[in-house]
């Protein structure tokens, strides 16, 4: 079992920016693929990004909506992944939340833990 908990939501003016973490606990995030998503009001839980490692070699995958904007990094010695958000914009506006999967990919079925989210809010 994997117990995952994010946190550093908050509200932030367009422009702004904001780092989620996502620390996990149970076992070793170096056994899983990583993944952030999110849940805006009314709307699907959506790809945000991932990344996953063979070795020491990290891969990353971003939705267009956010990439050159986001990124996901891991400290594996903290056991915890990050979700870095630059140039928030109002659509960013969601409950953002981390999974772990054996496999990952871009797909909500492809993670097996779930986190309990943590609110992101972009006002213009």
């Amino acid at each position: 079992q994997v117990q995952l908990v994010e946190s550093g939501g908050g509200l932030v003016q367009a422009g702004d920016s904001l780092k989620l973490s996502c620390a996990a606990s149970g076992r070793s995030l170096s056994n899983y693929a990583m993944g952030w998503f999110r849940q805006a009001p009314g709307k699907e839980r959506e790809f945000v990004a991932r990344i996953w490692w063979y070795g020491i070699i990290s891969y990353y995958k971003y939705a267009d909506s956010v990439k050159g904007r986001f990124t996901i990094s891991r400290d594996s010695a903290k056991n915890t992944v990050y979700l870095q958000m630059n140039s928030l914009k109002p659509e960013d506006t969601a409950v953002y939340y981390c999974a772990a999967g054996s496999s990952g990919g871009d797909q909500r079925n492809a993670y097996d833990y779930w986190g309990q989210g943590t609110q992101v809010t972009v006002s213009s």
